[in-house]
């Protein structure tokens, strides 16, 4: 089989009224209805709403409230056409694929219709063997209807009736934008009389008994033999299956006669084989499988190549899990695996329009912050094939869920027949193919669904026990859960006992009930919960009119409402430091406590580490510019504060301090205790330094300890008098110190003030922060186009500086820091390393993609209410060298 890529062909698109496209001319008059739009050039993949915004129908969705005047789009009937040409090479069927069709869609060839097709997640197959074997050229037309009326965020989950995803209608973090178009790939295939159908490979990894880390491994491979001329020919084939090591270097082949119609199943034993860990557990080495099918005189039918890794998988009950509760922790190669998740929502509106590059960059940010699980959520997508490959190769596990969520009204699955006969097709399409994804963890039925408030559904659920059916049959060695939360309760609860899978909460819930609820909670995995923050002013400017850049409530703004609704966070943040007039430091006090609030929620969780089995912060990222939302990296790539504070809290090795109130008391005693995670080694040294706004110490005190890698070492209290003086901002600095790498800190801003916890902060005034560019901007050794450099950052002034950060001024580059957010008391100075990589978006980011005449990155340094970015020492590099 070949396979000929037909999205750079010329397709054009026009809109219609619906039915238009069907009676062509006018019944009465007789003359052609000519339609909405004109014919225009049209994006494949991508989505109608791109091309109609390049030719100046729609203004810019995502600017102010221009989407409200682009709902139409989605109320027309749309038609692609591209001509195809007769392919040289000839074959014994010919099939036109479409990979995803959004949403109903009627295709033809030269008016012949080919057939119809529903649903976004399975492909569309024609046969156009014949019609090509006597044309040269065929007009190939793709009618796709208006967008069934489907629910938003706010409807009945039970009367749901598409596999279409649902975010588009509206949710908390997106607006009402529907996607219509040719959203993923098309192909022409090319088989020759006999080729291979599904595939199925399994690795798996036996360790010897005595506890030895050497290992055997297996790959078991299921293929089935296909004949492509309707009748099973009589002549004997050949499988022939080469297996070889990460490297390339051949390992083994084996060869099987074969006939169509039949299933090929052999196992591969690989001996002592790399194995692959998740990331932060090991590396992630993928062997390389080709399967080819041959004719009786070794000539090649079909060639299938695919990538995995070799890995034991299994599943067991936390530490000290009651008996009714799933097995939520996950073991690879025999290792617990703690997950460091987040949960991952469709990267655009649009998603037809995401670029590889833009998978890249969320696939790297996950890497880079120690994150080993990604949660694929199900009122999204189920993404393109090239995002689970580079999950693979960067070992990040896949928790993937099928397309159905909760709906607030009601959230019981739904049980129309023609949803339940959607939702097979879509959900053994993708178990079909994804369950090749070495990466690929957990199943799940869905987001949020309940059989009563509260309650998560359980595979007493026909919908569900059609699903784990499913699961069993087509991928038996992964776990599934019936959905997320999976319970008893759905929400995280003050009550012991009943927490087992957990969502919540979305919010800073104040101070002290913060650190009261998260601190002492015994939730077993809490795989959904997050706090709200601003976007960033740089990224605020660039979809706010400049009517609209100032702080103001949702309630009295209909532009910021419509960019985020539900995450007022003014309210809050004015009762932690004071009134905020500034769109500049309202972004920066707003992404503070967001930070706080999702760290202090991972470090507790992990404080009880296979007791809980991990965190799943919601939301990596938005896939619409929100001026305040629970993402961690904002739609125009750029990451938040509470990245980089997840970022530290999921580090290898770590120390943290359990606390439960911000505020402090003038004159009374602080308790706190110190935390090891990750230590493997033996004895450890941490130290804890009071300082306060000016670096002087006001208390030291040093711990030994001995590590752990499976739970959290408590190394002792922090014990301290708090000083007399109100309205006081005091830090305690953890440190440790193993005599072999660079010192891992952690800081925690503690206040006196009553009436506004975090005001001081804002009359910060005698930090000077210096800057020095160390070397010039130089390629990194990835072989990318990303070009990176050092920075020192010193602070030559008299109070800490907070939170200094890099920025990169220019909007050509995405900007990833090694550190971000730095606390620097005066004389103190941090090496900093920034890697800057070439914008390449798809859609409406395609404006800011960089060209080769753009200029070397801009990179800036701020700190805590600074605006400006402070200018690079005279000296400093900046040429590409």
């Amino acid at each position: 089989m070949r396979e000929i890529l037909l999205n750079e062909m010329n397709w054009e698109v026009k809109g219609y009224w619906p039915w238009v496209p069907l009676k062509g001319t006018s019944m009465e008059l007789g003359q052609e209805l000519m339609g909405v739009t004109d014919w225009m050039p049209a994006t494949v993949p991508g989505g109608v709403h791109y091309d109609l915004y390049r030719q100046g129908w729609i203004p810019n969705p995502y600017e102010d409230l221009n989407s409200l005047s682009c709902e139409w789009v989605e109320n027309r009937w749309w038609v692609y056409r591209m001509t195809l040409q007769q392919p040289e090479l000839k074959g014994a069927r010919m099939e036109l694929v479409f990979q995803g069709l959004d949403y109903e869609a009627a295709v033809y060839a030269d008016h012949i219709l080919l057939g119809e097709h529903k649903g976004m997640f399975e492909p569309a197959v024609f046969d156009v063997t014949e019609l090509l074997s006597v044309r040269e050229n065929l007009v190939i037309s793709v009618l796709l209807k208006q967008a069934p009326d489907e629910m938003g965020q706010i409807g009945k989950t039970s009367a749901t009736f598409t596999q279409k995803s649902r975010f588009n209608y509206k949710w908390d973090f997106s607006t009402r934008l529907v996607n219509a178009g040719i959203w993923d790939d098309v192909l022409l295939r090319i088989h020759e009389d006999c080729s291979w159908g599904e595939m199925s490979i399994t690795t798996h990894a036996e360790f010897e008994e005595d506890g030895s880390t050497k290992a055997t491994g297996s790959i078991e491979i299921q293929a089935a033999v296909l004949s492509m001329t309707g009748a099973e020919p009589a002549r004997k084939l050949m499988a022939q299956i080469t297996c070889a090591d990460p490297v390339g270097n051949q390992l083994l082949m084996q060869t099987h006669p074969v006939c169509a119609g039949t299933l090929l199943k052999t196992i591969l034993d690989v001996p002592e084989p790399e194995l692959w860990y998740p990331n932060g557990y090991g590396a992630q080495p993928l062997y390389s499988l080709e399967l080819k099918l041959l004719d009786e005189d070794g000539k090649p039918l079909d060639t299938r190549v695919i990538r995995t890794g070799i890995r034991r998988l299994e599943y067991i009950r936390n530490v000290d899990s009651p008996d009714n509760a799933l097995p939520y922790t996950v073991v690879i190669n025999g290792r617990r695996i703690y997950m460091k998740g987040v949960n991952m929502t469709p990267l655009d509106h649009l998603y037809g329009n995401v670029s590889v590059e833009q998978y890249q960059l969320m696939v790297r940010l996950m890497k880079a912050a120690h994150v080993n699980l990604v949660r694929v959520w199900g009122g999204g997508i189920i993404e393109k094939e090239v995002f689970y490959d580079l999950c693979d190769a960067n070992g990040i596990m896949v928790w993937q869920e099928f397309i159905q969520s909760s709906s607030g009204i009601d959230n019981i699955p739904s049980k129309r027949p023609e949803f339940l006969e959607l939702l097979h097709r879509s959900a053994r399409s993708a178990l079909c193919v994804k369950r090749n994804h070495v990466a690929l963890t957990i199943w799940s039925g869905g987001n949020e669904l309940m059989s009563e408030p509260n309650k998560p559904s359980d595979i007493s659920d026909s919908n569900l026990a059609m699903l784990m059916e499913l699961v069993g049959q087509n991928d038996p060695q992964r776990l599934f859960l019936p959905t997320s939360a999976s319970g008893p309760v759905e929400y995280i609860t003050e009550t012991k006992g009943q927490g087992h899978d957990v969502h919540g909460h979305w919010k800073y819930m104040g101070n002290p009930y913060h650190y009261e609820l998260y601190g002492s909670n015994d939730n077993l995995l809490h795989s959904e919960f997050g706090a709200d923050g601003l976007s960033s002013l740089k990224s605020l400017e660039k979809f706010l009119g400049t009517d609209n850049r100032q702080p103001v409530s949702m309630e009295n703004s209909a532009v910021w409402r419509h960019h985020g609704e539900w995450w007022d966070t003014l309210s809050r943040d004015e009762e932690i430091f004071g009134s905020l007039t500034d769109l500049a430091q309202f972004s920066a006090c707003s992404q503070w406590i967001q930070a706080e609030g999702i760290r202090f929620v991972l470090e507790a969780n992990r404080r009880r580490k296979f007791r809980n089995s991990g965190s799943i912060v919601w939301q990596l990222n938005e896939p619409w510019p929100n001026v305040s939302c629970t993402n961690l990296v904002d739609y125009y790539g750029e990451p938040k504060m509470a990245y980089h504070w997840m970022k530290m809290a999921f580090r290898p090795l770590h120390v943290s301090l359990d606390y439960r109130s911000l505020l402090l008391t003038p004159g009374t005693a602080f308790h706190g205790d110190v935390y090891i995670h990750g230590w493997e080694g033996g004895k450890l040294e941490a130290e804890a330094v009071v300082l306060d706004a000016a670096g002087r110490c006001l208390h030291r005190q040093r711990f030994v300890t001995r590590g752990d890698r499976d739970r959290a070492v408590c190394a002792g209290s922090l014990n301290f008098t708090v000083p007399e003086q109100e309205d006081r901002l005091y830090f305690i600095r953890l440190t440790l110190v193993n005599g072999e790498a660079e010192p891992q800190q952690n800081i925690y801003l503690f206040s006196t003030a009553r009436q506004h916890l975090y005001a001081p902060a804002l009359s910060l005034a005698g930090g000077n922060l210096q800057v020095r560019q160390e070397n010039r901007w130089l390629p990194t050794d990835s072989g990318e186009l990303s070009l990176q450099a050092c920075f020192t950052v010193l602070n030559i002034g008299s109070e800490v500086l907070l939170h200094v950060h890099a920025q990169e001024e220019g909007n050509r580059y995405w900007m990833e820091a090694e550190e971000q957010f730095l606390t620097l008391f005066p004389g103190e100075a941090r090496t900093v390393s920034v890697i800057c990589t070439p914008k390449q978006a798809g859609g409406f980011l395609a404006g800011e993609n960089h060209s080769i005449s753009d200029d070397l990155p801009n990179v800036q340094f701020h700190s805590f209410l600074s605006a400006q970015g402070t200018s690079i020492l005279e000296g400093g590099h900046k040429n590409h060298g």
